[in-house]
Order: C-alpha cells, then sequence, then structure tokens
C-alpha cells in the first residue's frame, strides 16, 4: 500500500534574460508533469483492509451486491475445540529472534480462489488438529481455499465458518502434529508494550516477514462502512497481505489477529496499524467452530457513512446518513433503500451520524421495526425496516 505524499516545488528567483526564463519554464513543466505521474499511481483508498497480492485496492466489507459469494465447501462442527488464552510467562521476555523462530511454524498463507484471480493473505494455527485462523475478507467472495504450511506443504481448507463483523474466520485442514501458536491475554496488554507482527505483506514472496513496534492504544473503535471492531493499534508495519497474520507479545504470545491500516487521500498516514484481539478471537472463534455463525446481531443490510454539513452543502443534500450500499436480502432491499439515499431520521429521532444510527439500532432486536424518514432525488419517502439477523447476510 503506498502512502500519500505532499511534493511542493519552490520557484527560483526571476532574473532578467531569456534563457533565464526558458530554464524556469522548463523545469516547471517537468515539476508539473513529474506531480502529475505521482497522483496518477496513488490508490485512492481511505481506511483499508489489507488485500491480496493482486494489489488490488478493496474497501473494507464491499457491498455484497459486487462480490461472489463465499462458497468454500464447510467442515463439520461442533467437534469441542476451543481457543486457549494463557497468561503472561513468569520470566525475562524473549529476544526478537527467539520470538521469530518460535512463532515462524505456526504462521501459514491462505491462498483463495476468487473467479479468475486469487487472494493471498496469512492466517495462524491455532491447534494441533488443524484449525487455522484468518480474516473473513481474505477469504470473501472465494470458491476454495488452500493453506500453505511454512516447509511448503500445501493442504485444501474447509471452511469451518466467517463472521464479517468481527472479520474472522476458522479453517480447518486435514492434518495432524501442526505446531499451534500460544495465545496471550490481550486484557493484559498496556500502551507501550512491545508488538511484533508476523505475516506475508504483499503475497508469498515476502512471506515469514517480522516488523516491530509497540501497542498504540487499546481498545480504539474503527468504524469501517457502519461496522465498528473494537481493535488494538500499533505501530509495527502492516501491509497488504497481512490480514489474518500475528501480533505478538514481547514473550511470544499472539495478542491480536492482523486486520487493518489506515490511509488517508490528505495527508501522510505511517505506523496506523489495527489488530482483532484475542479477548474478542477466543469468543468468536468458539462460537464458530461449534455452530459456524455467530447470532444474534440485528442489522439493517446497508453500508453507509456519515454526510457531514460540508459535505451535505457542497451535494445539495441534508445532513445525515448516506447509503453507500444496500445488500440483496435484507429488508432495507425489499424496501426499495438504494445507494445515494440519505437517511435523516430513525423511530422518529433526528439522525446527522452514522454513530447515532448504530447506537439507535443496537439497542433493538431482530425482528423489531425501525422506521426510517429518508431523502432521495426525488423528494422524501419513509420506510419500515425489520432488522434482520447478520449472519444471514453474509453469504
Amino acid at each position: 500500500m503506498r502512502n500519500y505524499y505532499d511534493q511542493t516545488a519552490a520557484w527560483p528567483p526571476r532574473r532578467r534574460g531569456g534563457r533565464t526564463a526558458v530554464v524556469c519554464f522548463l523545469i516547471a513543466i517537468a515539476l508539473l508533469v513529474g506531480v502529475a505521474v505521482l497522483l496518477r499511481l496513488l490508490p485512492a483508498a481511505e481506511l483499508e483492509l489489507p488485500a491480496g497480492q493482486d494489489g488490488d485496492i478493496r474497501q473494507p466489507f464491499a457491498p455484497a451486491a459486487s462480490e461472489q459469494p463465499t462458497t468454500v465447501e464447510r467442515a463439520p462442527l461442533g467437534d469441542g475445540t476451543t481457543l486457549e488464552l494463557f497468561p503472561l510467562p513468569e520470566g525475562e521476555p524473549l529476544r526478537f529472534q527467539e520470538i521469530y523462530q518460535a512463532n515462524l511454524s505456526c504462521i501459514v498463507s491462505v491462498r483463495g480462489t476468487k473467479g479468475s484471480s486469487m487472494s493471498l493473505g496469512t492466517g495462524v494455527i491455532m491447534s494441533e488438529n488443524g484449525y487455522i485462523i484468518t480474516n473473513s475478507h481474505v477469504i470473501e467472495g472465494c470458491s476454495a481455499v488452500d493453506v500453505v504450511l511454512w516447509d511448503e506443504r500445501v493442504y485444501p481448507a474447509l471452511l469451518v465458518g466467517r463472521d464479517e463483523q468481527t472479520d474472522l474466520a476458522v479453517l480447518k485442514v486435514e492434518c495432524t502434529g501442526l505446531s499451534p501458536a500460544d495465545f496471550g491475554d490481550s486484557g493484559l496488554l498496556r500502551v507501550g508494550d512491545v508488538a511484533l507482527a508476523i505475516g506475508n505483506p504483499l503475497g508469498e514472496d515476502l512471506r515469514g516477514t517480522m516488523t516491530d513496534g509497540i501497542i498504540s492504544a487499546l481498545n480504539r473503535d474503527v468504524n469501517v462502512d457502519g461496522r465498528t471492531m473494537s481493535l488494538i493499534q500499533t505501530t509495527a508495519a502492516l501491509n497488504s497481505g497481512n490480514s489474518g497474520g500475528a501480533l505478538i507479545n514481547e514473550y511470544g504470545q499472539v495478542i491480536g489477529i492482523t486486520n487493518l491500516k489506515m490511509q488517508s487521500y490528505y495527508d501522510t498516514v505511517e505506523g496506523l496499524g489495527f489488530a482483532i484481539p484475542t479477548a474478542t478471537v477466543k469468543a468468536v472463534v468458539d462460537t464458530l467452530i461449534e455452530t459456524g455463525v455467530v447470532t444474534g446481531r440485528p442489522t439493517i443490510g446497508i453500508t453507509a457513512y456519515t454526510l457531514t454539513q460540508a459535505m451535505a452543502e457542497a451535494k445539495g443534500l441534508p445532513q445525515g446518513v448516506c447509503i453507500k450500499s444496500v445488500q440483496a436480502g435484507s429488508d432495507a432491499w425489499r424496501q426499495g433503500l438504494r445507494a445515494g439515499d440519505v437517511i435523516v431520521e430513525a423511530n422518529g429521532v433526528s439522525i446527522r451520524t452514522m454513530d447515532e444510527l448504530q447506537a439507535l439500532k443496537n439497542g433493538m432486536q431482530v425482528g423489531e421495526v425501525l422506521s426510517l424518514r429518508y431523502c432521495r432525488e426525488n423528494g422524501w419517502h419513509t420506510a419500515d425496516v425489520t432488522l434482520v439477523d447478520q449472519y444471514t447476510l453474509e453469504d
């Protein structure tokens, strides 16, 4: 992933003489051409999940209507396997070299077949009998998945389950004797702790790359297309392909699953990576292994963003929540909501931000009705939308 840089050129002082003027003119043209090429090559994404080796810049939780369904063969459920989180060990922290050697065999490459392309990410071995944790977006839209072990052995993987809300997925390979990672308790982390990331940035050519940093923040709420994840923030470098990799503490324990980095259209952004804390990983992974889905999460069935006052004025629209996409099969889809609609009221309450709509929705249950008032080009409309369980829309 590229970063964004401002490039400013200072003009030389004006002097008499035709030659100097011509030289200055040519320099100016060269600078402008250089800047134009630079800008053309920059990706256009603000906040994104690390993508695969194909280099696509993808928005996290891309609209379901434009995605292929995830049709990976499913694994049997409910064998009693759970994820164990260990306390901090006694003794001195490990050297970085020791941490790398202890964890290298626990990290795998994940290859997802997605139409005519391939999605490449990282995974972490959870158990000796073949359970592997990765990100949901790594296998989103895939029809088949292979797992490549550190010793180059390749195994086809079955999908145990995935959860878009937390961006977690569990795979299963038919292999025993694997080297599972030691998972630590993310609840014991403090800001300033050492953080190491191991994964496959930019694909398998750089597999097994380790980067270092610190824990920058805990319980950082990151809103992506209307879904809020509470994440660990770190300065350890993350790039496309690190998705599903390990964030590791100074004792060699995995304390997070890397899944996100931040970019900006306007400013240089460095050292803003994120990982799913193991406290969340355990709750979701245990549920997926047992039932294959996480239930009880009401959803409207839309992705959306806050339309600020400045944005609203520029577009000639009211301030509110602008819909980016509507998921097929949701009641919002059946009620005719569509991209570009601006929600300004829900259940009689004025709505200005995505957080306000989320808070209202999260206080309701699956099956309850959310009455929306929204603006479209041709005027004002209302819709009574029944909240559905989120997992029913994921595939």
